[in-house]
């Protein structure tokens, strides 16, 4: 039987902090939302990406500086808190059981390292249902551009969503920008908190176990909607070219090209095989050459 002293105590905490930052780090190297979503460092209890509405594009110099005001459109993201708990019965340390433990320290650390894809995932998928910078859904058919680069003058609109079909979504990014579509948030990094101590922890005392918790600030939101396109539609090669034609004629207030190029299809599990048999084989069933063949990359998230 193992006697529980406090060395030893300091030395199994050592064990479970190790495992779970070997852990986070291993699983947050092959986290999906790295690939779609811009890590975005947060000081407060907010940030505000009042720039998102405009940015001015490089031009010729010819006399003073022509500075634009940013548009105040004050879209915000509020950080917020997150916990996972594990409880350890005293009974099964002082039963040499604490071994496994490590395992479950490690475990916990990939489920903090899967966190960011849990929540980018969510407004992906609530992207038709809920507002970004400009006010409208973040994927939706009427989003406003004005007349003038000062964003002045007469509406148009355009789409960045497809409903037809009310089939299984796929998305069309473009990703190659320092800002991605998505934001992922970061207030702080996942800390694993730890309640062992019988003469200062009521959880010990009472109860006798052992606590092991994480705490993690964050949150997710939207970047620019011109870098993403969501469709309902059948993913084939007609829908794959009227999304991608769409999002390269996307402009800015004034008709300015904004550069979009879509180089990611991301996928659910469920449309793998549409979206392999469309990106990544070379040549038709017919034997004809695939004129999307590596067009642009694919990313089957499981999350979604």
């Amino acid at each position: 039987m193992t006697v529980v002293t406090p060395q030893f105590l300091l030395d199994l905490n050592t064990v479970m902090q190790t495992q779970f930052r070997d852990g986070y780090e291993a699983a947050r190297e092959a986290s999906f939302y790295n690939s779609v979503a811009t890590t975005v460092p947060s000081t407060s209890a907010s940030n505000t990406y009042s720039w998102l509405g405009d940015f001015p594009h490089m031009q010729e110099w010819v006399g003073a500086r022509a500075a634009k005001d940013m548009a105040a459109h004050g879209y915000s993201i509020e950080n917020k808190k997150f916990e996972s708990t594990v409880n350890i019965p005293r009974t099964a340390i002082e039963d040499d059981q604490y071994g496994q433990y490590g395992t479950l320290a490690r475990h916990m650390g990939q489920e903090a390292a899967d966190h960011p894809d849990r929540l980018i995932s969510e407004i992906i998928a609530a992207g038709a249902s809920t507002l970004c910078y400009d006010g409208q859904n973040f994927f939706d058919t009427d989003h406003p551009l004005r007349e003038n680069v000062d964003g002045t003058g007469a509406t148009t609109t355009v789409s960045n969503y497809d409903a037809t079909g009310g089939g299984t979504a796929w998305y069309l990014l473009d990703t190659r920008k320092v800002l991605r579509p998505f934001i992922f948030q970061e207030r702080t990094r996942p800390e694993m908190e730890v309640k062992q101590n019988p003469t200062t922890s009521d959880e010990v005392f009472t109860y006798d176990r052992y606590s092991y918790g994480i705490r993690y600030r964050c949150a997710a939101g939207y970047g620019f909607w011109q870098m993403a396109y969501c469709s309902l539609n059948t993913l084939n090669e007609t829908n794959f070219k009227a999304a991608r034609l769409a999002m390269e004629g996307v402009t800015a207030d004034g008709g300015r090209p904004m550069g979009i190029r879509p180089n990611l299809l991301l996928v659910p599990p469920a449309l793998r095989s549409e979206a392999e048999a469309l990106i990544m084989t070379q040549y038709k069933a017919d034997g004809g050459s695939n004129p999307l063949y590596r067009a642009v990359d694919v990313l089957v998230s499981a999350w979604l």
